[in-house]
C-alpha cells in the first residue's frame, strides 16, 4: 500500500547494540500482544457463556426455516426515536409481552359466543401457556380491559368494526369480554350475515360487525366452478356499500384492510379495466396488491376525513401470520408455544410493505380529518402480534384433530387467533385510546 512504510535493500544496517535492543523491544511487544489476545478470548468466552441458556438454544432454527418465517435480527418496521417517545408520546405498539398470572377474563365455559374455528380450548389444544401473557407498552401503562367501565362510557353509542375475518375475530373477543357483564342480543343480520348488529339493551349500546374485506366494491367471478379461473372484480373508485350504508350511525369505527388484496383480481376504475393482480393468461398489466390497497385506503380515508358525520375512526394495521415449514397448505405449521422475543423475527416483506402503505395513508388523512373535526387515529397492530406465533389455532381450528391418532390433513390456521388469546389485548388498547385518556396527551398518545 502507498501509505505503508516499506523496508527495502537501501535501509542502513543496524549495529549489534541496535539489534540487541530491537530484539528486547520485539519480545516485550509480543508479550503484551499475547496478554491482550488472551484477555479478549476470555472476555468473548465469558460473554457467550453468560448469554447462553437452554431457552436461547431452543429458539435456534436452521437457516432455511429462518428464511421461511423471516426470523432474523429484527428490522424494526419503522424508526422509533426512543428518547423522543419518552418525552412526548406513548406508542402502544412498542413494548413486550410479559407474564400474566391472572390469565384470560373469560373461557370457553363462560362465553358461548366463540366460533368453533377459534375455540382452541374446546377443540382440545393441550398447552395453556399462550393464555398467560399481556402486552406491556414500554413508555406507559396499559390497564386491563374493564367491561363495566367500557359499557358505562359507551351508553347510547355505537361501534362499527369493518374488515375481514380478523376483524370478526376481534369482535368476538370484545363480545366475550362484555358478555361477562351483559349478554348481547342480535338485533339484525342480513341474509348473508355480512352485516350483524349486536345490542346491549341495558346500555343502549350497539356493535356493528360488517364484512367488507377490501373496503371498496368487489364481485367474485367464478368461471364454471374452476377455482384456477376464480377472480375478483375490484372497483377502486367505489366504496363498499355494506359499511357506508349505516355510516351516519357510527360513533366509533375500527377499520382495516385484508390479505384479500393478495387474491387474483381484475382492477377497475370508472368501469374500465386498468390492470390486474396475479392474473396469468389474461394479458393484463400487473397492477400490484399494495398499489390497489393504497388506492382503496385513499378513497376510504378521504371519504371519512371530508364527511359531515364525525365519528372517532381507528385504522388498525395489517395482521401478521406465522406459517412455518412445508410447501403445501396442509404441511405448513405454527406450533410454537411461547412469544418471540424482540429481535427474533422481522416479518414478511410483503406484509411490512402493506403496513407502510397504511401508515403513509393514515398520516395524510389524519390532519385533513382534524381540520374538519373528524378524529382519525392509528392502532398499530402489526408488531405486537408479530411476536405471538403461539396464539393461533394451528390444527385446533377443528374439534380434537388428533383423536384416535388420525393424521391431521386439514390446513393449519396460522393467521386467526385463539379465543381467549392474544387478540384480547386489543381491547386493552382500544380502551386506552378512547376512555383512559386523551391519546394526544403525552401519557397515552399513539403515533
Amino acid at each position: 500500500m502507498a501509505d505503508k512504510d516499506v523496508v527495502g535493500d537501501h535501509e542502513p544496517l543496524l549495529s549489534q547494540e541496535g539489534l540487541r535492543r530491537s530484539s528486547i523491544s520485539l519480545a516485550f511487544f509480543k508479550f503484551i500482544g499475547a496478554v491482550l489476545l488472551a484477555s479478549a478470548a476470555c472476555y468473548l468466552f465469558i460473554g457467550n457463556f453468560n448469554a447462553w441458556t437452554p431457552e436461547t438454544e431452543n429458539h435456534s432454527l436452521p437457516l432455511e426455516e429462518q428464511d421461511g418465517l423471516n426470523i432474523r435480527p429484527l428490522r424494526k418496521e419503522s424508526s422509533v426515536r426512543e428518547q423522543q417517545l419518552k418525552k412526548e408520546v406513548c406508542d402502544l405498539s412498542v413494548g413486550e409481552w410479559v407474564p400474566n398470572p391472572e390469565g384470560p377474563a373469560y373461557t370457553d365455559k363462560t362465553c358461548d359466543g366463540i366460533p368453533g374455528y377459534n375455540n382452541c380450548l374446546k377443540n382440545g389444544r393441550p398447552d395453556r401457556g399462550y393464555l398467560y401473557w399481556r402486552w406491556k407498552p414500554r413508555f406507559c401503562d396499559l390497564p386491563p380491559f374493564d367491561p363495566v367501565t367500557f359499557l358505562d362510557a359507551m351508553r347510547d353509542k355505537s361501534w362499527a368494526f369493518i374488515g375481514d375475518s380478523i376483524y370478526q375475530n376481534h369482535v368476538h373477543s370484545l363480545l366475550c369480554q362484555l358478555s361477562q357483564v351483559e349478554e348481547p342480543q342480535i338485533l339484525y343480520h342480513d341474509q348473508s350475515f355480512d352485516i350483524i348488529t349486536f345490542y346491549f339493551p341495558s346500555h343502549n349500546f350497539t356493535i356493528y360487525e360488517i364484512w367488507a374485506p377490501l373496503l371498496v366494491q368487489y364481485e367474485t367471478i367464478d368461471n364454471a366452478g374452476d377455482s384456477s379461473q376464480k377472480y375478483m372484480n375490484l372497483h377502486l373508485d367505489i366504496l363498499d356499500s355494506k359499511w357506508t350504508r349505516f355510516y351516519n350511525q357510527y360513533d366509533y369505527m375500527v377499520l382495516s384492510g385484508s390479505p384479500w388484496f393478495y387474491k387474483p383480481s381484475i382492477i377497475f376504475e370508472k368501469s374500465e379495466v386498468i390492470g390486474c393482480h396475479y392474473c396469468p393468461g389474461l394479458e393484463l398489466k400487473e397492477y400490484g396488491a399494495a398499489r390497489a390497497y393504497r388506492k382503496a385506503l385513499q378513497l376510504t380515508l378521504n371519504f371519512i376525513a371530508a364527511s359531515e358525520h364525525k365519528p372517532f375512526v381507528i385504522v388498525r394495521t395489517w395482521p401478521p401470520s406465522h406459517y412455518e415449514a412445508g410447501d403445501s397448505p396442509t404441511e405448513r405449521i405454527c406450533n410454537r408455544t411461547k412469544p418471540f422475543r424482540e429481535g427474533e423475527i422481522s416479518g414478511a416483506p410483503a406484509d411490512l410493505n402493506m403496513r407502510e402503505v397504511e401508515i403513509e395513508e393514515y398520516e395524510k388523512a389524519a390532519p385533513i380529518g382534524a381540520r374538519n373535526g373528524v378524529r382519525i387515529e392509528l392502532l398499530d397492530f402489526y408488531h405486537p402480534f408479530l411476536l405471538r406465533p403461539d396464539g393461533h389455532p394451528g390444527p385446533y381450528g377443528t374439534y380434537h384433530p388428533f383423536d384416535g391418532g388420525k393424521k391431521q390433513n386439514d390446513e393449519n390456521d396460522c393467521i386467526h387467533w385463539c379465543l381467549p388469546g392474544p387478540i384480547d389485548n386489543v381491547n386493552d388498547m382500544l380502551m386506552k385510546m378512547v376512555i383512559n385518556g386523551d391519546i394526544h396527551d403525552s401519557a397515552s398518545a399513539m403515533l
